[in-house]
């Protein structure tokens, strides 16, 4: 790989907690972020700041908002939530090596067209080599070299290795495939089912009823991934039900805590004061709407999309879940 590099564009608290873990595997990490004064201030504290408070600046971090700067390594990690990473991205072109890998750590899928994010990078960037990583990792869990396995995947199987193995550190395990799409869609879906288990954990009914959503989401999750020809194991790992699993039972996680502020009575509006939605908000209209394209039944996202577009309330979602037909498992 160029010169032991690695860049990472974006430096919210995934990007940096990202730049931390590449640095401990002995690369030169590139940290970029777009806020000039801040990306500067960093370089001078050597702390993450407001993105990881606490958290110390590795030695081989070099914080830039030179954009030319950030993009000349031939591995490039975004970590740009999906809904701006076609805005970043197109900023990105020329400036990038032909050969360079591209990785985007985003997990949804585009609102305005419903693309998933490699697909983004691909009409932003144009020939390339693309790919995804994504897993069930909390941002500081990662930062504080705590235990962590995610999935890299690049379409050649060689390339997805030999990334993985570039990237991992001691703290951060990377685990490669091939299956991009299934990987993209297991970081899309958990998103939307992670607020649907928000939702009846916040309107008191139970672990029993959370479980039994968790377990039907996936079903549902493997629906949509099958007609994309997503692998079975990729779904089974850790970018599907890996992902599902700690997504949906954690308040750390934004998509979980606005299902539980909407299960709990709260509007849209009450439940996200900062106007920051999480990404799950953003993916549940589209993927409903991809999946009634592809013919698949999805029916706690298209019950999630209501809620979110609040043409229907919590009890009604969730009445409207438990009177469908009995079906066989």
């Amino acid at each position: 790989m160029k010169n032991n590099q690695v860049a990472v564009i974006g430096a919210g608290a995934f990007g940096c907690a990202l730049a931390l873990a590449f640095a401990r595997a002995g690369r030169a990490v590139l940290l970029w972020g777009r806020d000039s004064t801040r990306m500067a201030e960093m370089a001078t504290t050597r702390l993450c700041g407001e993105a990881l408070p606490g958290m110390a600046l590795e030695a081989g971090i070099l914080p830039t908002s030179d954009l030319g700067t950030a993009c000349k390594p031939g591995v490039i990690v975004a970590a740009i939530p999906t809904q701006n990473l076609h805005e970043v991205a197109k900023t990105m072109r020329g400036l990038i090596s032909p050969n360079a890998a591209i990785i985007s750590a985003a997990k949804g899928i585009e609102r305005s067209s419903g693309a998933f994010v490699t697909d983004i990078l691909a009409q932003a960037l144009g020939s390339h080599r693309f790919g995804v990583i994504s897993g069930p990792s909390f941002a500081m869990d990662i930062a504080r070299k705590l235990p962590t396995a995610i999935s890299l995947a690049m379409p050649d199987s060689a390339d997805a290795e030999a990334l993985a193995h570039y990237l991992s550190s001691p703290g951060l395990r990377l685990y490669h495939t091939s299956d991009v799409r299934g990987v993209e869609i297991g970081g899309a879906a958990k998103n939307v089912l992670a607020i649907a288990a928000g939702i009846i954990a916040g309107m008191g009914l139970g672990e029993s009823a959370r479980a039994a959503m968790v377990a039907r989401g996936f079903a549902e999750l493997r629906r949509y991934a099958d007609a994309f020809g997503a692998r079975a194991e990729t779904l089974m790992g850790l970018s599907g039900l890996g992902d599902l699993v700690l997504t949906a039972s954690s308040t750390q996680s934004r998509n979980y805590s606005l299902g539980l502020a909407l299960g709990a009575g709260k509007s849209l509006a009450e439940a996200n004061p900062t106007g920051k939605l999480a990404e799950g908000a953003f993916t549940a209209a589209i993927l409903a709407k991809s999946a009634r394209d592809q013919g698949v039944e999805m029916p706690i996202v298209e019950a999630v999309a209501a809620v979110l577009d609040e043409t229907m309330s919590v009890r009604e979602a969730v009445m409207g879940l438990m009177a469908r037909p009995l079906k066989g498992e």
